[in-house]
């Protein structure tokens, strides 16, 4: 499996991510993305961070680069702009 990953260090428009979840949510899954967490609770360690984790599945690594990489999302991130601060990753899981 491959998954997005997205660790929110800051949120300082919390109306504009909840506005960018709209057209993303739809966007992520007409990619073929799975939502399998979003802000759960968290026990963060070391200089971990307990802000919103999200973490979205993918069959392929292909597949999550190209629902990234799509107009639809693309237009999402336009919503989220410069609301948040976030690490945001495409990762390959282990087989």
């Amino acid at each position: 499996m491959r998954y997005w990953v997205s660790v929110y260090r800051a949120i300082s428009d919390p109306e504009s991510l909840t506005a960018y979840d709209k057209p993303a949510r739809p966007a992520v899954q007409a990619g073929g993305g799975r939502l399998l967490s979003r802000d759960g609770r968290v026990v963060a360690h070391e200089a971990g961070n307990t802000q919103r984790v999200v973490l979205i599945e993918f069959d392929s690594f292909e597949q999550a680069v190209a629902a990234h990489e799509s107009e639809a999302y693309q237009e999402a991130l336009v919503v989220l702009s410069d609301a948040v601060e976030r690490d945001f990753r495409i990762i390959e899981g282990i087989d």
